[in-house]
């Protein structure tokens, strides 16, 4: 791999690492606005921009290092108490933060950040640090991204109560991988936070220099021990070498018995034992586990990482491995099925089968820890909204708070990533249409602030996402009034209370009385309800007027695979989401209740529901007609509605693999995905929601259609 290459991927890790580190900084800045942050989370924002600082520092980013310094300096004085944190205060540091994720981006994707923008920002900051302890002077940036005067710092030896003895014994080839240790060593300087020389001291041990002859430039063969006095924390010198930490040997050890001294003939009597002590230490090209020194009981050293990052392609292609893994071993056992049935096989494929059965139960742990492998937190979208609120509200003169539940319920990453848009919408629609301004609140009797509730949780195999509101809730006149205006239903028409809220998702409808930036051209909801459908979810509406509004969504929790039921008709085969099917049975003619022009009746115990004759819907030839003779599979929908499916047979349960009939053909109405059985055909997944509004006969429209579906992904399998 050539230099360049290895700087590309190091600058990806670096650019995926500061999104994580944006991320954070957005939540711990949200407790700041909402009161309920502690020290350490002023910590943790400090230690986000020192980190994406320390980074920017490797690859030469200058803007980013320059605004991340100020940043940097305005948030330690914050920490060290200088400064009072103030609602102006917050606005700086939030503003900082996008401007850090906009430099940040600037760099990934060469995209231009007008200087004039973090010159003003700069300037504001510097302005806070002056207000608030009188300093006159600003604090300026070092172009190199680190500082190394300390001259309008202030400091006591009392300010120090810690005292480290640091060895950092980088390998020989760590400035391969792009990284300088003269940057590192000047960033552990910045914890030093004193112009005394006592407070940062460092040794360059040259014991391991080769000959002048071997003697290589991109090669490192120092090792280096520092005596560090600082009011910081562990963690605050582990992260100045997060970079380099499987490229070094580090050992980190507090001097207990010296707490706020500043003795410069201690530390250095103490650094000559330690090196005594340990003269293998000294060789910074060992490369095996078991010449590296063991610490000491009162020695801290870096822990090994608990995670890795790993290419998102390479987990889909794991992902898609371990799909065809499940459909080639149905495959077997459908083989195996056919060669016990003959009279020759029959009496040798027990133990066929018994392996089989363990290959199986084998072969679906694998795939759901592959699964797993995708699954992420749905914080990762939440996360983002406090600030979305917040910054609406503002705009809108509204006082709302934002509740987040369950932002530790994972779900797919591919689920994850298409989640944002929708709830963006909803969340303004609840803000813009729910919540009511603090007066119209205070004149209905509520409180002045209103309430936001986000909450997701596992349900049935499904993940289900709620977004409740105290507001207002939908004025159903207005709705209606405006679906008649805008020709959407005739103007005699009258709908129930369920069919008038499904009116806000139809496309270009809005009960907004003007246009603005946030609302009014109806292109909110029905975005919402495409993007749910086209993950394989349904949204359902509760509202009552005066009272507020509750949109829970409903959706899978991965896009990859599911249970489902296998069943015949005719000879084409299908399959049904399991979580849907509550019984199934062979009804008696006088539990079928035929009806004209309308679907017929099946009555269960009393109860009376639609039945739904899939021959029918998809102009299936050679298939069972009459009722009796065939299976009713009842099953539920999510919005709570029963309807009964005829159809000809149940073959099984089977947990299948989705082919996706988008990128094989086009969308089908009542047909949301495709999957290969065990027997090599092409088994069309059906859409419970849709297939019960079809018209009869509505198959023959895409009839030519579905084939050419099932020949193509049979083809390409």
């Amino acid at each position: 791999m050539s230099m360049n290459n290895q700087m590309d991927q190091f600058k990806t890790i670096f650019f995926e690492e500061c999104s994580d580190l944006l991320s954070s900084n957005e939540a711990y800045l949200m407790r700041l606005e909402n009161g309920d942050y502690s020290m350490e989370d002023i910590h943790g924002i400090f230690r986000c921009v020192h980190t994406i600082k320390g980074g920017s520092g490797t690859f030469g980013f200058t803007d980013l290092i320059n605004f991340a310094h100020t940043f940097e300096t305005l948030l330690d004085k914050l920490r060290q108490q200088k400064i009072e944190l103030t609602a102006s205060l917050i606005s700086i540091l939030l503003r900082g933060n996008d401007l850090l994720t906009d430099l940040v981006k600037s760099y990934q994707y060469a995209t231009p950040v007008a200087k004039e923008r973090s010159a003003e920002l700069m300037r504001l900051m510097n302005e806070a640090m002056q207000e608030s302890d009188g300093d006159a002077a600003q604090v300026l940036p070092s172009t190199q991204g680190v500082s190394t005067s300390f001259d309008k710092i202030n400091i006591t030896e009392n300010d120090f109560s810690k005292k480290y003895f640091i060895r950092f014994i980088p390998k020989q080839d760590l400035m391969r991988f792009g990284n300088d240790p003269l940057l590192i060593l000047r960033s552990l300087k910045e914890l030093a936070h004193s112009p005394l020389d006592e407070n940062y001291k460092i040794t360059l041990l040259t014991e391991a220099l080769p000959s002048l002859e071997s003697f290589s430039a991109q090669e490192l063969f120092a090792t280096w021990d520092i005596s560090l006095t600082t009011s910081d924390s562990i963690n605050d010198i582990r992260e100045i070498f997060e970079f380099v930490e499987d490229d070094c040997t580090l050992e980190i050890e507090e001097d207990t018995s010296t707490k706020g001294c500043l003795d410069k003939t201690a530390a250095t009597k103490q650094l000559e034992s330690k090196t005594a002590a340990s003269p293998q230490a000294l060789d910074p090209s060992m490369k095996s586990a078991t010449n590296i020194q063991q610490p000491q009981a009162d020695q801290v050293s870096v822990e090994a990482p608990k995670s890795i990052r790993v290419d998102l392609d390479r987990i889909d292609k794991l992902v898609n491995t371990v799909g065809e893994m499940v459909i080639k071993q149905a495959m077997v056992i459908d083989q195996a099925q056919n060669l016990s049935a003959s009279n020759e096989g029959a009496s040798s494929t027990e133990p066929l089968f018994k392996s089989l059965q363990e290959l199986s139960q084998h072969t679906r742990e694998l795939q759901e820890s592959v699964m797993a492998i995708r699954a992420q937190p749905i914080k990762a979208v939440f996360s983002r909204f406090p600030r979305l609120v917040r910054e609406l509200a503002m705009e809108l003169s509204k006082d709302v708070h934002l509740e987040l539940k369950g932002e530790g319920t994972e779900i797919d990453k591919t689920v994850i990533e298409r989640l944002g848009e929708p709830l963006t919408h909803m969340i303004r629609n609840a803000l813009d249409h729910g919540i009511e301004t603090p007066e119209e609140r205070i004149k209905a009797g509520k409180k002045a602030q209103g309430q936001i509730l986000l909450n997701a949780e596992h349900r049935s195999g499904r993940i289900v996402i709620e977004i409740s509101d105290d507001g207002k809730g939908i004025d159903r006149n207005r709705v209606l009034t405006k679906a008649k205006e805008q020709g959407i239903i005739k103007p005699d028409g009258v709908l129930p209370d369920e069919e008038i809220d499904q009116l806000i998702f139809h496309p270009g409808f809005s009960t907004a009385k003007e246009v603005t930036n946030i609302s009014g051209r109806g292109v909110g909801m029905d975005v919402v309800k495409r993007s749910i459908q086209n993950l394989g979810g349904k949204i359902n509406i509760q509202s009552k007027e005066g009272r507020g509004c509750i949109f829970t969504l409903t959706l899978p929790l991965t896009l990859a695979v599911m249970d489902g039921m296998i069943i015949a008709c005719g000879e084409e085969f299908y399959v049904i989401p399991l979580i849907h099917i509550i019984e199934t049975l062979r009804p008696t003619p006088i539990q079928v209740q035929p009806l004209i022009g309308n679907h017929d009746l099946l009555n269960i115990r009393g109860e009376t529901i639609p039945l739904i004759y899939l021959f029918d819907v998809f102009s299936v030839k050679e298939a069972i007609q009459n009722p009796a003779d065939s299976i009713v599979v009842v099953l539920e929908t999510e919005g709570g509605e029963k309807y009964g499916l005829v159809v000809d047979e149940i073959l099984g349960q089977q947990q299948v693999v989705l082919k996706s009939l988008e990128s094989n053909y086009e969308t089908i109405p009542g047909i949301s995905a495709a999957t290969i059985l065990g027997n090599g055909h092409v088994a069309l997944i059906l859409d419970i929601s849709t297939v019960k509004n079809l018209p009869p006969r509505h198959g023959i429209i895409f009839q030519t259609g579905l084939e050419q579906t099932c020949h193509k992904i049979a083809a390409a399998n």
